[in-house]
């Protein structure tokens, strides 16, 4: 009999965001099976760009950590958190302790323009502006100049729209939510008065969903404005509107609702522009933002069907004295981890991770979210890209095509852990952290005020406050 047969089925997975916990979730609800699930992440908190990434005004969809709270409370779950694959556990230590191993590690950066004056000062990409005013450890020395007066966001999806409403936010109506206090503080000071949001398609081709997009036209101080010009759709638009989904005809419904606003007076405008990609950033004789140079587009069907911008040779310019681009993520290589330089994930079939030279599967290696699929979808989405995964887990198991550990058991692994990284968080330890946000929040009228750096953690968790 083999091994695997009589001992529980022992799974690292690497991540601690929507994907992993799916993934955890249904490896721990599989039926006539003992599975144990430790979950690692180089933050001392879970939950991923639920906590880092989720704007802070949208507590509603932050709802869902209760989901993955449950998870983590069953039984055979496990959370490293503050360990950092690479560096305090290898892959190799993995392969000596578990059956299988699940990468689930998101996509961490953005994607670049391309274009010259991206590396001025005050270019900066909507994922270190996201990240600084959630609370991210990593990003909270980051400093934004909010004395500018006028802000490109280069980017038509919801992260390029969280941007937007943040900026147009009252300080009051920021005050009511989890946003870190610094950055609450900084953007009370802000002189911020227009800020432009740019497509280079059309508003059938935006990327964002309908009630994120509408929140921007209910902000307390701030018109949301759209050009009658803007949201006129080209022919081609047109007769594909015609059976598209839901989301995108909404999408061009709230756009030329939008179109019928007029400037009532509010401190603050936010415009949204379709059919223009930025050709380049201008900067000042000191090599800060002045400016954003952009090419009028008209849209061409490809090869594929698929409707494609191209430039007409028409441009403008456009003041900003700050610029976001948010125009896509992309996966981050992991050590020793076969990964796909052309589209930013991990190599993979149906999440089983394949080997670059022989595309074989990589036994005992799986991958679950976006860095399996790239930035696709929302939340939800992950949840059946996560249970394919663990489906083909599954069949592998029955096949006995897992790994053969050497220690294969919690203590093993713990002792290591102890070892390489002894400031290590358990998810009882980030149970108390979340108790105390909360608390802390509760003084203010406010969800959560944050801890936002590690070693802030550590001390609350080691010595809490009477």
């Amino acid at each position: 009999m083999l091994a695997i047969e009589v001992q529980p089925l022992r799974v690292a997975i690497i991540g601690a965001g929507p994907a992993a916990f799916y993934a955890a979730d249904a490896l721990l609800k599989q039926a006539n099976r003992a599975i144990e699930v430790d979950m690692f992440d180089r933050l001392p908190t879970p939950f991923g760009l639920v906590r880092g990434g989720v704007a802070p005004d949208h507590q509603k969809i932050k709802n869902v950590c209760r989901v993955f709270h449950k998870t983590a409370m069953q039984q055979g779950f496990r959370f490293y958190g503050n360990v950092e694959f690479g560096t305090d556990v290898t892959r190799d230590d993995l392969r000596r302790h578990y059956h299988m191993i699940v990468y689930a590690t998101g996509a961490q950066t953005d994607r670049s323009m391309g274009i010259p004056g991206e590396d001025l000062a005050g270019s900066h990409s909507a994922t270190e502006f996201v990240a600084w005013y959630n609370g991210h450890p990593d990003f909270r020395h980051l400093t934004f100049d909010l004395s500018a007066e006028q802000v490109a966001i280069i980017g038509v999806g919801n992260v390029a729209v969280d941007v937007a409403r943040i900026l147009c936010r009252t300080p009051e109506e920021l005050a009511q939510t989890d946003i870190a206090d610094y950055a609450l503080d900084a953007l009370r000071r802000s002189r911020v008065r227009e800020v432009y949001m740019l497509g280079r398609r059309g508003p059938a081709q935006a990327a964002f969903t309908p009630p994120e997009v509408k929140e921007l036209g209910e902000m307390e101080d701030a018109d949301c404005l759209v050009t009658q010009e803007d949201v006129e759709l080209d022919p081609e638009s047109a007769a594909d509107l015609e059976s598209a989904d839901r989301n995108t005809v909404r999408n061009v419904e709230i756009m030329q609702e939008f179109s019928k606003n007029r400037p009532s007076g509010k401190s603050r405008q936010l415009h949204i522009r379709f059919l223009v990609s930025p050709v380049e950033i201008l900067g000042d004789s000191e090599g800060r933002v002045m400016g954003l140079r952009v090419v009028r587009n008209e849209l061409y069907r490809d090869k594929r069907g698929r409707l494609r911008p191209r430039p007409t040779g028409q441009h403008e310019e456009l003041p900003a004295q700050l610029v976001f681009r948010s125009v896509g993520y992309e996966g981050v290589p992991l050590p020793d981890v076969p990964f796909d330089e052309n589209w930013s994930v991990i190599l993979n079939e149906s999440g089983r991770v394949l080997d670059p030279k022989t595309r074989h599967h990589v036994t005992g290696e799986y991958v679950a979210g976006w860095i399996k699929r790239g930035p696709t979808g929302v939340i939800g989405t992950n949840k059946a890209d996560a249970v394919e995964t663990v489906e083909a887990m599954m069949q592998d198991l029955q096949a006995g095509l897992v790994l053969e550990p050497a220690e294969p058991s919690a203590q093993a692994i713990e002792r290591l852990i102890r070892e390489r990284q002894p400031r290590f968080f358990t998810y009882e330890d980030w149970c108390r952290l979340d108790q105390m946000e909360i608390q802390r929040g509760e003084a203010l009228g406010r969800p959560r005020v944050k801890f936002t750096s590690i070693d802030e953690m550590w001390a609350a968790v080691r010595h809490p406050p009477d």
